[in-house]
Order: structure tokens, then C-alpha cells, then sequence
């Protein structure tokens, strides 16, 4: 039997409604923001990657999926989404656009060749979004509070925002080049990894999993404290702002991204729920000002986070924001060949009106039909039969009430339709021209 692949996941018909809830909330979060959807190609060339995330990175140097295609062009599995959307933006000539500062958002799945563990697969979702156009820091504010705002309409609690800087270019290399001394005389003290690291990047050492809470690591330099007096402006703005829309964020000086790209401000969202276990980052972004002109565009600031969906749902596991039942507003109970009693077309209409409707196709007896109506969470019974098409009428059950009423076919949509209009489940008929 060929099985799934190591690192990967099938997401079955009642998980997926939960994932589905969660891109609803996406979606809507993000049209309040005015954020536009963007989509790109699952796979990129893989100089994208090298040049934008660092030849050096773990994620370059082990993660990622590269293959060669039959031009013996050499592609990347995307393992993240910012490079290219930054790709897009440059290609596509977004950063023209006459609306600047862009605000974008992307969903999809992301690959990176890891240990798999909970919350962490190799083939694992994002969603992620992208301010392109502007260096003030109102922008970091407007990107921090999309992302917790995102958090509260989930009703996940319990989580902080720890934020820091990393400053500009030059903040950047100055202090690079003080934790790289620093590092130096202590190098044997740290893991492998990181005796690696320093020499190629020395940031990626505070951002080791390992080594996080060695005492060499808690005392070396921090970058708040190399910052030049623009860099350290930006900050002190960013923080006022977070502090005027009143969030719970902390100042943490250790807290770098493991991406060559950023510059300024750097931010992740913590949980301090139990179910995440050790992944408990929902949320990591940061500034990249640099990012645009180093692959060849503009001189174009711009800032983004990602989540990691599937910790989003781990977050919200056994929470009130899965337990409504998914309904559907009738199961088509028929009594008679339903291709002679026009019931197909009944059953048509009413989906082209936007409402939800199943129907038997394993040629059961009505109390098995009665059953499998149950079974789906059908709100109404439609019972039709001979007697009923001779008539052009049709018996409307409450499935939870028992209630039973004789309804004229031409009245049966706004009839079903004024049932639902308080309902939760009318929600499926939104937008179509039914209603």
C-alpha cells in the first residue's frame, strides 16, 4: 500500500471544516485592513532563496527542497512566502502602483525537510502578509495589529507580542561585527551549529533552539544598544504606537529572526498555552527594507509576518471556536424514481439559490434516508413523493421540532429561506443571487 509521505498529512472531510474556519477569519481580517490577496507559484527558482533567505541559512543549507527540472533548471520548493512575493512585486512592477503602500496577504503550503514534530511538519501551511512601499513605523504598528487582531477574532488568549530592532544597514554591521568578537573566546562553549554560525552569521546564534538559554548566548551585545539615532527613533515610535492601541508586547533585546533580511523591527507572537508543547511562536515577522533592492528591484522598504496555520489549530483545539456543528438546511427525503417526479430539478433550484441540500444516492428505504439526514445535521426534511408532484407541493419537516407543513413548490425556497434568516446557517447563502 503506498502511504503518505514522512513530514506530510492528509486532511480529512471534519479537519478540513476546522481549517476552513480559520481561512474564513483570515480573509475577513484581512478585508478589514484593506489587505489584497496575492498568489504565487508553489515552486520558485531556487536563487530566490539563496539570495533572499541566506546561502548560509539552515533553511537553505538543510531544509530545503530543490530538484532540477528537465531544462536542468535548478527549482526550490517554496519553504517560505515573503522572497516571493518580493519576486512578484518586482517582476509585475507592483511597487509603481499609483495605491502605495501595497498590503498584501498570501495563504498556501510552504515545504522544509525537518524532523517533524508537533505543530512542525515538512509540507506546512502560511498565511502571511506584506506592507510594500513604506518606511514609517506606523506601518510595523498596522502589521503587528493585523496579526493579534487576527488572534482576537479567533479568541486565542494568552498570548504576548515580544518585540525588538535590529536597526538599519549600517546599526546592523556595527553591531555584527561586536557580537562576532564577543563570540569568539566563547565559540567552544556553544553547539556545533552555532560554532558554524558565527562565522557566517553570527545573529543566527541568538536564534538557536539549542543553545537559547546558555549563559554565553542571555550575555552577549544586544542590538538595541547599536542603534543609530534614526534606527532608535523608528523604534521608539513603533513602541509608542503599540502602546496607543493598547496591546500586551515586551521589549525582548535577545529576540532576532533567522532570516538574512531583516532590518528595524523584529516581532514574534507568543503563546503561552500548553498544547503548543515547544512551538509556542504563532506569529514571526520583521522589516526587510533591503530585501527589493538586493534582488534586483528599487530602493523599497516594507515589512510582513507569517503564521503557521497548523499551530492555529493546535491553539484552538477542544475551544469553543470548533465546537459549532457544522448543518446542512435540508436533506430531500424521496418517495417515489427521482427521475420521473421532476425532484432533481427541485433539488437544483434551491442549491442555485445558495441553499445547502442533500439527497439519497444509494437507493435506501425511507427510514434509512430519514437516518443518513440525520447524520449530515439536515435543519429540514423535504419529503416528496407521487401524491406530492401530482399536487406541485412538498411536506417540510423540523428535523429538531417534528413541526411538519404542506408548502406549494413555487413558495418553497422563500419559505426555507425565511427559516434560516436568523440563523447561523443562513451564513452559506451570503453572496448569491438566490438571496
Amino acid at each position: 500500500m503506498i502511504k503518505k509521505i514522512k513530514g506530510t498529512y492528509d486532511i480529512l472531510p471534519e479537519e478540513s471544516e476546522k481549517w476552513q474556519k480559520i481561512e474564513d477569519v483570515m480573509k475577513n481580517v484581512a478585508r478589514i485592513f484593506n489587505f489584497k490577496e496575492i498568489r504565487t507559484p508553489i515552486f520558485e527558482a531556487s536563487e530566490l532563496f539563496h539570495r533572499s533567505v541566506g546561502q548560509s541559512s539552515d533553511i537553505v543549507k538543510k531544509e530545503t527542497y530543490d530538484f532540477k527540472d528537465r531544462g536542468n533548471r535548478s527549482n526550490t520548493l517554496r519553504p517560505e512566502g515573503t522572497a516571493p512575493i518580493v519576486r512578484a512585486v518586482i517582476e509585475n512592477k507592483l511597487y509603481a502602483d499609483a495605491s502605495q503602500p501595497q498590503k498584501l496577504y498570501y495563504y498556501g503550503p510552504m515545504f522544509r525537510y525537518e524532523r517533524p514534530q508537533k505543530g512542525r511538519q515538512r509540507q506546512f501551511h502560511q498565511f502571511g502578509a506584506e506592507i510594500i512601499g513604506s518606511s514609517s513605523p506606523l506601518v510595523d504598528v498596522e502589521i503587528i495589529n493585523f496579526a493579534i487582531t487576527y488572534l482576537q477574532a479567533l479568541n486565542i488568549k494568552d498570548i504576548v507580542i515580544k518585540v525588538n530592532s535590529l536597526g538599519d544597514k549600517a546599526s546592523k554591521k556595527q553591531y555584527l561585527e561586536v557580537l562576532s568578537e564577543y563570540l569568539e573566546p566563547n565559540i567552544n562553549k556553544l553547539c556545533k551549529d552555532c560554532q558554524r554560525r558565527h562565522k557566517e552569521n553570527p545573529l543566527r546564534v541568538l536564534d538557536c533552539k539549542v543553545d537559547q538559554d546558555n549563559p554565553v548566548v542571555l550575555a552577549a551585545p544586544k542590538p538595541l544598544d547599536y542603534l543609530s539615532d534614526s534606527a532608535k527613533y523608528h523604534f521608539d515610535h513603533v513602541v509608542l504606537g503599540l502602546e496607543s492601541l493598547g496591546l500586551n508586547f515586551e521589549i525582548d533585546k535577545n529576540l532576532v529572526r533567522g532570516l538574512d533580511y531583516y532590518t528595524h523591527t523584529v516581532f514574534e507572537i507568543i503563546s503561552e498555552s500548553d498544547k503548543l508543547g515547544s512551538q509556542s511562536t504563532l506569529v514571526g515577522g520583521g522589516r526587510y527594507n533591503d530585501l527589493i533592492s538586493d534582488l534586483d528591484g528599487p530602493d523599497t522598504p516594507a515589512v510582513g509576518f507569517a503564521f503557521g496555520a497548523e499551530r492555529i489549530i493546535l491553539a484552538l483545539e477542544n475551544s469553543a471556536f470548533f465546537a459549532e456543528e457544522s448543518e446542512i438546511h435540508a436533506y430531500f427525503i424521496n418517495l417515489d424514481n427521482v427521475f420521473e417526479n421532476d425532484a432533481l430539478k427541485i433539488i437544483n433550484d434551491l442549491r442555485l439559490g445558495g441553499l445547502i441540500i442533500d439527497y439519497d444516492f444509494l437507493n435506501r428505504s425511507l427510514k434509512a434516508q430519514f437516518k443518513q439526514a440525520d447524520r449530515v445535521n439536515a435543519r429540514y426534511y423535504l419529503i416528496y413523493g407521487e401524491k406530492e408532484a401530482s399536487e406541485h407541493k412538498i411536506n417540510v419537516k423540523n428535523a429538531k421540532t417534528g413541526e411538519q407543513e404542506t408548502v406549494n413548490l413555487d413558495d418553497l425556497y422563500q419559505y426555507l429561506l425565511s427559516k434560516f434568516q436568523n440563523s447561523n446557517i443562513s451564513k452559506a447563502c451570503e453572496g448569491c443571487n438566490g438571496c
